[in-house]
């Protein structure tokens, strides 16, 4: 039996152990829902406060971005303090909220005003790229419900793989870096339409370049996805099969 399997185990034997420990416990809790949740918190809550306040209530962009910054400031702060690490998404949500502030006091020079606009681009895939770099790819926190596909034991196969091979750690950051290469990609070219094409052109164009952007990283994106679906299959038959031996 590998070490991956047997970690495995011992994640579905944990969660089996714990389920019938008092009455209050007896379901499991939905991996779907765990996975999801830091999105939810970190990336939609803001969001809709930011939405809510300046389409909603009339708020100033400046000062709407800034109280809905309230969420991710404090998670980021709550786990570096707590948990001596970074809330990733949270910490990335709050650093394009502070971008985009100083970008509300650019004004004038209708091409720096687009140009403007790549700036949140730059910044998240910067901030993916530099994930992958410290060992916690960012797009996982999306991926993972996608694979696991709210299993228990897909979940516990992805956990034991991410703790123990190389080879999905490998396609796990690959997945990552293609989101972050096509951004990157994207904030170049409407820098560069910014100054280079009319203005009037790229009004519309740079829509275009970004749900082309989009499009690419999610077709190209299964490079790695399809991989990891195999290796999280596999993984939780293994594991299937240990349990009825």
């Amino acid at each position: 039996m590998t070490t991956i399997t047997v970690a495995a185990e011992t994640a579905m034997s944990t969660a089996d152990t714990e389920s019938t420990t008092a009455p209050e416990a007896l379901q499991t809790p939905n991996p779907l829902k765990q996975a999801l949740l830091p999105l939810a918190v970190d990336i939609a809550v803001p969001l809709g406060a930011y939405y809510a306040l300046h389409a909603g209530l009339g708020v100033g962009t400046a000062a709407a971005l800034a109280l809905s910054s309230v969420v991710p400031a404090a998670r980021t702060i709550t786990a570096a303090v707590t948990k001596r690490e970074l809330n990733a998404l949270a910490a990335l949500m709050l650093t394009v909220n502070v971008v985009a502030i100083a970008l509300t006091f650019v004004s004038g020079n209708p091409r720096l005003m687009l140009a403007k606009d790549s700036a949140v681009s730059s910044t998240i895939a910067l901030g993916m790229l530099w994930s992958v770099r410290g060992g916690k790819p960012m797009m996982s926190a999306g991926l993972k419900p996608f694979v696991v596909k709210g299993d228990v034991r897909r979940a516990a196969a992805w956990d034991a793989l991410k703790a123990g091979s190389s080879a999905f750690r490998a396609k796990e950051n690959l997945f990552t870096v293609i989101w972050g290469a096509w951004l990157l990609a994207e904030c170049v070219a409407r820098l560069a339409g910014a100054f280079l094409l009319p203005v009037s052109t790229m009004a519309w164009l740079g829509t275009v370049v970004l749900v082309v952007a989009i499009a690419g990283a999610c077709v190209t994106g299964g490079a790695a996805v399809e991989p990891l679906e195999k290796l999280v299959e596999a993984q939780a038959a293994d594991l299937a099969s240990a349990e009825e031996r």
